[in-house]
């Protein structure tokens, strides 16, 4: 990346959230039963979750209050640039900020700090939302205040994502948001659908140097 004339380069390890031994759970919004009732039903298992076929209400860990990877607290207060997303947003992104040490050390670091919003839904998580829900659903879990940038793909052109219950993430009119919201260009020109990693980095680049 290039930015004001010098090639910028990152380096760095993965580490977990958490070392302990978690499970991730969901509150599903089942389809109705004879009567036309609707029931919320447990699921337990991220492979499950996402294949439960109802509209998830809730996730959350069990045990609920794991200790986060001390490694990972240090690299958070340490940063530039917090990033969350994008990824599936119940059963990747979310789980992450469920451990709550993490998500205070998110919370209290200096760092820019924001949320990539995917540029498609996912067939069994977000079917059907939008931007707004995007951000809806990382508030009721998390608070309001942990992400206050939002980067989200405005280009919706070319080919269609693919899959039954697949669309583009629809953007908000701009006057009905309360937080930073900021649109780019950041779709791949051969899969539309997702994140062009070269756009994405640069649009994070910028919102650092601005």
């Amino acid at each position: 990346l290039e930015e004001s004339g010098k090639v910028l380069t990152m380096r760095g390890r993965v580490m977990p959230s958490t070392l302990a031994q978690v499970v991730l759970s969901a509150e599903v919004l089942a389809a109705g039963d004879s009567a036309g009732t609707d029931r919320v039903v447990t699921v337990r298992g991220e492979s499950n979750v996402g294949s439960a076929g109802g509209r998830i209400q809730r996730v959350y860990l069990e045990p609920e209050n794991p200790p986060a990877y001390p490694g990972a607290i240090r690299a958070i207060l340490d940063a530039d640039l917090i990033v969350i997303g994008p990824g599936s947003l119940y059963t990747s992104v979310l789980p992450n900020l469920l451990v709550p040490d993490l998500a205070q050390a998110i919370a209290g670091a200096q760092a820019v700090k924001v949320y990539v919003c995917n540029v498609a839904t996912q067939a069994g998580e977000t079917a059907g939302y939008s931007l707004t829900d995007h951000v809806s659903a990382l508030r009721d879990h998390v608070g309001r205040e942990l992400f206050a940038t939002v980067l989200a793909n405005s280009t919706f052109t070319g080919n269609r994502p693919p899959g039954a219950g697949v669309d583009w993430v629809g953007l908000p009119r701009p006057e009905s948001v309360d937080y930073r919201l900021v649109t780019r260009d950041l779709v791949d020109a051969q899969y539309p659908w997702r994140h062009d990693p070269a756009k994405l980095a640069q649009a994070l680049v910028e919102l650092v140097a601005s």
